[in-house]
């Protein structure tokens, strides 16, 4: 556990590396789900396109519903920092309770309305069928990953990123083997489920990650889901504003990510499959350097609520010249092997043309990507959410529709998608970073 007063790589890695290897076992399951389905005999492309366009859904309610995960940590964090962990016991089961119903409630909203749903992203046929099946099987894992998302958050919040690292592997593990298993089926032995058993599989793992996750909550730390009380805690209150804040910020965010699917389907079902495929690299990339933005959420914190200007500043020069060098070793990576990542995707020349035109943007990002994340974590860790939350909106309504917009209207096709979320991440990159030093100079004073 790093100390307030002496921040090193170490403490910083200690948290990043466990972070990022947690990060990425969600993306990867959709990574595999693409993978896997993309290579099916039938239907391949319509499966791989409702599978991109059913997992945006999800992304879209899970991140916006999970924003309690950063809410909590933050609490728990400035807590820790200011030794008064004790005070707040009694609110960790009432927040994870909350999630539960949250799930319950969104699954039985959404489900019967999943028609509609996907009809809005320009979903049609068979794919618009497969789309309605795969996510009344998915959104079932709702409660599951919303109440697994909020204990992260307090895993996150005491400075530990491991036991979160343990659960999504687990998770990731399962998905993979019963994704094979079910997907293309085992001889005679088990059927080939095709679209559908990648919806099982992903849900079984989702099971395994929450329950891993409960036994390290009661195993591990002073909290205990079963010690619920009625009486709100005095920070329910601070905690509902700050998810309330991070939830409209998640809304911004994914109203880009609903036009850009939203436009790639509309140029043909070939360009929605090639988006989905970008879309999953784009966000596992994501989750993969955004390790390090969980470490600075959980320092940051932590420093801010124990008065440490210093250890701030070292964090975020730290951690940012690590997101950094961890996206160009991405970068370098994919460079090599560009062809080669293509065709795990999928065997359809057209979708293997579009891939190979179009992820040259996604890499160049990466760097961007990076510098964005890190101080969008440490602002999080800070509480700062009605900053991030009208940062967002400004950047969606402002850089990224009418980037999308006049790209599309000059033929850019998919490039015209991802240019404008490049020039939408150098907004927040730029904008998080000349924020970040004003603060840490205004606190010096």
């Amino acid at each position: 556990m790093p100390s307030t007063n002496s921040i090193t790589p170490r403490n910083i890695l200690s948290l990043a590396i466990p972070a990022i290897i947690a990060g990425i076992a969600e993306p990867l399951i959709s990574l595999t789900d693409v993978a896997v389905i993309g290579n099916m005999k039938d239907n391949a492309v319509e499966g791989l396109l409702a599978v991109g366009l059913v997992g945006s859904f999800l992304s879209a309610i899970i991140w916006t519903l999970a924003q309690t995960k950063t809410s909590i940590s933050s609490i728990v964090s400035n807590a820790l920092g200011s030794n008064q962990l004790n005070k707040i016991h009694s609110l960790i089961p009432q927040v994870i309770w909350i999630n539960i119903t949250l799930g319950i409630l969104i699954y039985l909203v959404t489900a019967p309305l999943a028609t509609w749903i996907f009809t809005l992203y320009n979903a049609k046929g068979t794919t618009l069928n497969l789309s309605i099946s795969y996510y009344q099987v998915r959104a079932l894992g709702f409660p599951l990953t919303l109440s697994a998302f909020a204990i992260f958050g307090v895993f996150r919040g005491i400075q530990n990123t491991s036991w979160a690292m343990i659960a999504s592997i687990s998770g990731a593990i399962v998905n993979v083997i019963l994704d094979y298993t079910l997907v293309y089926g085992i001889d005679s032995l088990i059927p080939a489920y095709g679209v559908m058993g990648a919806a099982y599989a992903s849900l079984a793992a989702q099971i395994v990650m929450l329950i891993i996750a409960l036994y390290f909550l009661n195993q591990k730390t002073p909290f205990r889901l079963h010690q619920l009380t009625w009486k709100p805690h005095p920070k329910l209150r601070k905690h509902i504003i700050l998810t309330a804040n991070f939830f409209l910020r998640s809304v911004a965010i994914n109203v880009a990510i609903f036009l850009s699917y939203r436009y790639a389907s509309g140029y043909g079902d070939e360009y929605g499959a090639t988006h989905a495929i970008l879309m999953n690299i784009w966000l596992f990339f994501s989750f993969f350097i955004d390790g390090f933005a969980s470490a600075g959420n959980a320092i940051g914190g932590k420093l801010l609520g124990s008065k440490n200007v210093q250890g701030l500043k070292y964090l975020g020069k730290t951690t940012t010249t690590y997101g950094i060098i961890v996206a160009l070793i991405l970068i370098t990576i994919c460079g090599l092997f560009y062809k080669i990542i293509g065709h795990q995707f999928t065997d359809n020349e057209t979708v293997f043309e579009l891939f190979l035109s179009t992820f040259w943007i996604v890499l160049i990002m990466q760097p961007i990507n990076a510098v964005a994340f890190v101080f969008d974590g440490i602002f999080k860790g800070w509480g700062e959410a009605s900053y991030l939350r009208n940062l967002l909106f400004g950047l969606t309504a402002f850089v990224f529709i009418p980037a999308l917009l006049i790209l599309d209207y000059v033929n850019f096709q998919l490039n015209a998608i991802w240019i404008a979320f490049g020039l939408w991440m150098l907004g927040r990159a730029a904008i998080l970073a000349i924020k970040f030093h004003l603060k840490i100079k205004t606190m010096q004073n």
